[in-house]
């Protein structure tokens, strides 16, 4: 029979447990760190959340590491082509990382309506684009088809639909401008097959979606003449890694670029949530550990009596410990369950209704993303239990300095 654990339980579940002085402390112990388990899930899950959704819709319209020629000086518009007959395309066999690649070209237009007009960068894909990714973000209409003839379908986002006037179904007139001086540009006419809203203002305000045939006839290239390729990688983790094994494997007149160095600005800015979500977790842990400090000092001075009774009988100092060690662990736990009860509730909310809502402009999404895995939060339960129990170590060596004799007589 484990007689610290009898003596903890029976402590727990006496009458006056309830009532004594060190109700409320505990109350508040108890308190503590269930808001602090709310605080460390809730930071984590939007963190790891905001920067996989913000990650993807950079991906997902630009892909994760583009190959392109030397000689475009890394402009978003293509200048000069690239075959499609490589080695590596469709299927990037030397390089198992890679999950995907897709050809693309884009050039720079102006649509022009009848009240208003806007820069725009046409951006042209074939049949090997990934529609997937792009997806999610179809808010109205539905994805063009350009495994067939050429056509006049094109997607287009929500904030430049709303700027130009434009509806699902609306056709509109776009301008190309030539390469060679004082020649009149291009013009082509499209259709609008779906509106498309990424939350993302560098690419909504930016791109339109369509059959990349229209650039190869503009700019009077082959039919296996395109701007770049997309590729996908498996591991985002080790997209660095794999870019490098990419560019290895290339000719030597092309160039990789990933999309962490193409927009440095936005991942540096996601790799100071990591840095938040430490210093939230570290706050949390701190301020609940403090509380138990506090609340197992008063159970030891409610009960210094009874600390020299055992002594008295014959109880050493650890077995004594441990009770007071057993009946703190019960009160972290009973914070822990309210605490992960409470804080994966909202989450789920969250996931589910997307109740709280974020500026685009400056989170590039509409609401917060949630990201909910069982591993992480087993890790910050574990976390907590271990910071809390190795520090109430501490405190808890107070009953070593206890006299039976001057605790049997303490009132």
């Amino acid at each position: 029979m484990n007689i610290e654990y009898f003596i903890a339980k029976r402590l727990i579940t006496a009458k006056d447990y309830k009532s004594s002085i060190s109700a409320p402390i505990i109350k508040i112990a108890i308190s503590a760190i269930a808001i602090g388990m709310i605080m460390m899930i809730v930071s984590v899950a939007t963190g790891i959340g905001l920067q996989q959704k913000i990650r993807e819709k950079v991906s997902a319209f630009n892909g994760q590491i583009i190959i392109s020629n030397y000689d475009n000086n890394n402009s978003e518009i293509t200048l000069i082509p690239i075959s499609k007959k490589q080695d590596f395309y469709p299927n990037f066999k030397s390089v198992p990382e890679v999950s995907h690649i897709q050809a693309i070209a884009t050039k720079a237009g102006i649509i022009r309506t009848e009240n208003a007009f806007e820069g725009i960068v046409f951006k042209g894909v074939g049949t090997d684009y990934n529609w997937n990714n792009i997806k999610e973000y179809l808010v109205e209409g539905k994805l063009p088809d350009f495994s067939k003839n050429l056509n006049e379908d094109v997607i287009i986002s929500r904030f430049l639909a709303d700027r130009l006037n434009l509806k699902l179904g609306d056709s509109f007139n776009t301008f190309f401008i030539k390469e060679e001086q004082g020649k009149l540009p291009n013009s082509r006419r499209f259709k609008i097959a779906g509106i498309f809203s990424s939350g993302f203002q560098d690419f909504d305000a930016t791109y339109i979606i369509g059959d990349i045939r229209h650039i190869q006839r503009i700019n009077k290239w082959n039919t296996d003449q395109i701007g770049a390729f997309e590729v996908f990688v498996k591991d985002f983790s080790e997209i660095k890694e794999t870019g490098n094994q990419i560019y290895e494997q290339i000719s030597s007149n092309l160039d990789t670029k990933t999309i962490t160095e193409k927009y440095s600005y936005i991942f540096d800015w996601l790799q100071l949530f990591d840095f938040n979500i430490i210093v939230i977790l570290g706050i949390m842990i701190l301020v609940a550990t403090i509380n138990m400090v506090v609340a197992l000092l008063v159970l030891i001075l409610e009960r210094t009596q009874m600390i020299g009774i055992l002594k008295a009988l014959g109880a050493n100092n650890w077995k004594v410990r441990k009770v007071f060690l057993y009946n703190a662990f019960y009160l972290i736990m009973r914070g822990l369950f309210w605490g992960n009860l409470i804080g994966i509730s909202l989450l789920l909310i969250q996931q589910q209704f997307g109740i709280i809502h974020l500026n685009p402009e400056n989170y590039y999404v509409n609401q917060a993303p949630v990201y909910l895995n069982w591993g992480y939060i087993i890790l910050l339960n574990l976390l907590t239990v271990t910071v809390c129990f190795l520090v109430l170590l501490i405190p808890s060596y107070i009953i070593t300095k206890i006299s039976p004799v001057k605790a049997i007589r303490f009132d």
